[in-house]
């Protein structure tokens, strides 16, 4: 038996380091946590994906009563892409969140599980990673695709 070893590897930015459609996608990500319905959690998450064609998309997490009913904001702008604009990849998707005092939170957050496998479902539809933008009050964490945070995904590409 062997040992595999997996490296990642995570940018870590402040936010006058992005460039402005990178800083505007994250506003539109932070905008978004303003439309979270999050009774239950009080995790206020917003997302904001940039598609090939120069469209931006808003999503927001929506709980339920019923857990299992509510979506992830990742998952709800990617979906919101995918019925608005089925032929366009997505470049670039931008997460931020808020605690139950409606403040960002100072560190990045990163997508669950399920949202990862979503992340990499659309990435191997257009065959192109999407370059995701997780803000933090101090930083900013810049990926080159999903596989650096599921490197053994689930998928042909």
């Amino acid at each position: 038996m062997k040992d595999l070893a997996i490296n990642t590897t995570i940018q870590v930015a402040q936010l006058d380091e992005l460039t402005d459609a990178e800083q505007s996608l994250l506003q539109q990500a932070i905008e978004g946590t303003r439309h979270s319905y999050a009774p239950y959690s009080r995790f206020h998450v917003g997302a904001a994906v940039l598609l090939e064609n120069g469209m931006t998309l808003m999503g927001c997490n929506q709980e339920n009563a019923a857990f299992s009913a509510g979506i992830c904001a990742e998952r709800s702008a990617i979906f919101a892409a995918g019925v608005q604009y089925p032929d366009q990849a997505v470049r670039m998707l931008a997460i931020a969140a808020k605690n139950e005092q409606w403040e960002l939170l100072d560190e990045p957050i990163t997508p669950c599980g399920t949202c990862r496998q979503v992340i990499i479902e659309a990435e191997t539809r257009f065959k192109k990673p999407i370059r995701i933008l997780l803000y933090g009050r101090k930083y900013v964490y810049v990926i080159q695709g999903i596989r650096q945070l599921m490197p053994l995904s689930f998928s042909e590409f």
